[in-house]
């Protein structure tokens, strides 16, 4: 006897658990589903772009129009789009497409999903370097009753930092508290004249995080006043962005020179 499908609300949970970093065996447990069920959901999400149930016969049929124009839509907006999540697109728009029909209709649209196209991308975002490690406690030898002690100068460093593809831009560090004028003062400074020693076209995708100062309707009119093109970020997503490893490297460096102060 075939067993009965799972809701699309459970289907969705289960994905959500998993996007949230859960194991099979937590989300088994939580939501009183067969580990062998929940696996079986991922699998399919993974494997097709969708939880849902595809058509089994027949012919998938051709992107409409209107379909079409929905994906393009969806491309332009978020550069970062994958296949997968576009497959996924076209079911819940009604018209479940094979990858290669999706492929086709956004190449008839003049869209070439490819390395070019992340090479126009020009990624931005601050860190906070911790000068005794990354946000970490530091153990010493010290005899009962005396106080620990810093050097003069100890503690943390704020930076705002760019890259492209090709290599990295500008590095500022970040005096006094980090507000929306102190951001827009960095990008005034360095955003496009990050973009000319990096060489990129004036057409070039500018991606920063869905932080307040980000935006703030100050910080937007002054990228709109740019006329700059933004790439469309999720809210509440992971942490997608690349230039995290530019930052993880760059803390390594500085915990392997062992400083004793900001100056050094």
């Amino acid at each position: 006897m075939r067993s009965k499908e799972l809701s699309k609300e459970l289907q969705d949970r289960i994905v959500s658990s998993h996007r949230s970093g859960e194991g099979y065996q937590n989300i088994s447990a939580a939501l009183k589903v067969p580990k062998n069920t929940v696996a079986s959901i991922i699998l399919k999400l993974k494997k097709i772009g969708t939880t849902q149930t595809l058509p089994r016969s027949g012919r998938l049929a051709k992107l409409s129009n209107q379909g079409r124009r929905a994906l393009v839509r969806e491309v332009t907006k978020n550069l970062m789009v994958t296949l997968t999540e576009l497959l996924s697109s076209s079911v819940e728009m009604g018209e479940p497409s094979r990858r290669t029909t999706i492929s086709a209709a956004l190449h008839q649209s003049g869209l070439k999903y490819s390395q070019t196209m992340r090479n126009k991308i020009l990624w931005s975002n601050e860190t906070k370097i911790e000068l005794f490690g990354l946000n970490a406690k530091r153990h010493v030898w010290r005899k009962p009753g005396t106080i620990p002690m810093v050097k003069h100068g100890g503690g943390s460093i704020m930076l705002w930092g760019c890259f492209s593809a090709e290599r990295t831009g500008r590095i500022v560090r970040i005096k006094g508290k980090m507000n929306g004028a102190k951001y827009r003062e960095i990008l005034d400074e360095n955003l496009l004249q990050s973009t000319q020693d990096l060489r990129l076209e004036r057409r070039f995708t500018f991606q920063q995080d869905n932080d307040p100062k980000h935006t703030a309707k100050t910080t937007q009119e002054w990228l709109q006043d740019k006329s700059l093109n933004i790439l469309e970020w999720p809210s509440q997503s992971p942490d997608l962005n690349p230039i995290k490893h530019l930052w993880r490297d760059l803390t390594i460096a500085v915990q392997r020179c062992s400083p004793s102060n900001l100056t050094e």
